[in-house]
């Protein structure tokens, strides 16, 4: 299980940067049925759904708003405060993101600007597995409320009072009962409980996956394509062994299916953070999924940092700790992460929980073309313009050679025509 691999050959990134398979052969008819059953039966489906695959009876599908207060009170004090300082620091960190209009006057008489716009309806999944999710709720639903979002509907089967406190605290216009793909299928669809969205975010099983991937074929915006979670760290002599296997095994209690990855180039740090993984993984509550995740992962011995940077640019990882010296200049050479996290008192499950940054990252490799989930996520951006006549007389020749030259006579006209 805890092989390590030394001073592979760049020949040899693409095998070791590879994920655990997922098995998806066989759900593209099952969430195909689940979608049809779901645009014909609505509300009954999701029903139907919820007895036959989570052995759960319901009635009615959202909670009403009493029902939230009464579970959401039931959040401990001392969790209700850590979820208020989360949820200030996220909310601070997403404003940042607020950029002022801007209008350029591109040459005289023409004046370009941008504004952003939010998108009316977004739709949340929450999981209700093994782990209650309730601070993907804050990092979702915070900036749909920073951006504007009318309607925020939270799909989740869970039923930890954190959820109802998250739910209360960001402004959530409907909280239904139903999890799965049957969820997602809902939020693309709409029930008569559940309205439609235009945008689907949050994380999920390989079934959730599948069915964000379907709504996404079927014209409903999803927020990335995501797989299981993962974490690589890049350190030297500098750091702390102790804190290292903290990290990575903060990662492999997600799930069987999670990945770590451990790059160092100093082969006593690698033996002595194995040393504290078989330590600390026998105090988990979730030690079997951890052993289950460090199956797939990687501990791998590398010459020099240049080699670790080319490596993990060729990873991307959803998460990169980086335990180094000269820490920010080498953060500044990776150009493929979902977040990095910086030095010996950073580490992942700040970010997951209550630094400000947003959690819901791409996976599987996406890093290397999509940001994770920020303000602009939950928006359009729109341009406008405004020509004056003379700004239209400045840029006439321009447009009417161009557009004859494409052979569309019309978009000339259009310009010389109030040119006469």
């Amino acid at each position: 299980m805890f092989e390590v691999i030394r001073f592979p050959k760049p020949s040899d990134y693409p095998m070791l940067c590879e994920r655990p398979a997922l098995e998806n052969a066989s759900l593209g008819n099952l969430i195909q049925d689940i979608f049809a059953q779901v645009s014909s039966k609505k509300d009954g489906a999701l029903r139907s759904f919820t007895q036959t695959f989570e052995k759960r009876t319901i009635q009615a599908i959202n909670y009403t708003d009493a029902e939230i207060d009464q579970l959401a009170d039931q959040t401990e004090p001392l969790l209700q405060q850590a979820i208020l300082q989360a949820y200030a620091n996220i909310k601070k960190f997403h404003e940042a993101q607020i950029l002022p209009v801007k209008k350029i006057e591109t040459m005289p008489g023409v004046i370009c600007w941008q504004k952003s716009s939010p998108i009316e309806k977004v739709g949340i999944y929450i999981p209700g597995g093994t782990a209650s999710l309730f601070s993907t709720i804050l990092m979702l639903a915070i900036p749909a409320q920073i951006a504007g979002c009318s309607d925020i509907i939270l799909c989740t089967p869970g039923t930890h009072p954190a959820l109802f406190f998250a739910a209360r605290l960001c402004g959530i216009t409907h909280m239904a009962k139903v999890g799965g793909a049957q969820a997602i299928a809902a939020l693309a669809l709409g029930t008569e409980s559940i309205p439609k969205v235009y945008k689907i975010f949050g994380p999920g099983n390989q079934y959730v996956t599948a069915a964000k991937m379907f709504a996404l074929q079927n014209g409903v915006a999803i927020d990335m394509p995501a797989g299981p979670s993962e974490v690589a760290v890049f350190a030297d002599d500098s750091a702390n062994p102790i804190f290292i296997a903290a990290d990575l095994l903060s990662q492999a209690e997600h799930g069987s299916d999670s990945q770590v990855m451990f790059l160092s180039t100093s082969e006593e740090l690698i033996q002595k953070t194995i040393i504290e993984i078989q330590k600390q993984v026998e105090t988990l509550p979730r030690k079997a999924f951890a052993l289950q995740s460090l199956a797939n992962s990687k501990f791998i011995l590398v010459a020099n940092p240049a080699e670790a940077i080319d490596f993990l640019n060729q990873y991307a990882a959803e998460h990169l700790i980086l335990a180094c010296e000269d820490v920010e200049e080498t953060a500044e050479q990776i150009k493929n992460a979902g977040s990095i996290f910086l030095g010996n008192y950073t580490p992942e499950s700040a970010g997951d929980y209550a630094s400000g940054t947003n959690h819901t990252l791409p996976t599987n490799g996406f890093a290397r073309a999509y940001s994770g989930v920020n303000l602009d996520s939950f928006c359009k951006k729109i341009t406008l313009q405004s020509i004056s006549k003379e700004g239209l007389m400045n840029l006439s020749s321009s447009i009417v050679t161009m557009a004859e030259a494409e052979s569309l006579q019309a978009h000339a006209n259009a310009v010389l025509l109030r040119m006469k």
